[in-house]
């Protein structure tokens, strides 16, 4: 990966149907502009990997271990590895920034 990156030339990975993932990485830190579409589920996950977030645009309803929570531009999350979370899209389209690290090696590819 180049030090300067247009995040729009990047190719869109599928995560799950209507969630799509433009991944970027360095050594130690990989970030991901998440798009949601319109009512998009993300099942229940973990990994080993931390996670933390910025909302960018949109909103989605965001399940964190046993919290809920309706989320919107501006609110930001802090994920520890191994803690369960899951995503359910609202009625419109949302914009996420996501940070993972270590990068997750899978996503590379």
């Amino acid at each position: 990966m180049s030090v300067f990156i247009d995040p729009s030339k990047i190719e869109r990975r599928e995560l799950a149907p209507g969630i799509t993932l433009r991944i970027m990485w360095g050594e130690k830190v990989m970030m991901s502009m998440v798009e949601i579409a319109p009512r998009a589920v993300l099942l229940p996950h973990t990994h080993p990997h931390e996670q933390a977030g910025l909302v960018l645009e949109g909103n989605f309803e965001f399940t964190i271990g046993e919290e809920i929570r309706d989320l919107g531009p501006g609110d930001a999350y802090v994920i520890p590895g191994g803690v369960e979370h899951s995503l359910v899209g609202s009625d419109g389209w949302a914009l996420a920034l996501d940070i993972f690290s270590p990068p997750r090696e899978e996503y590379k590819s």
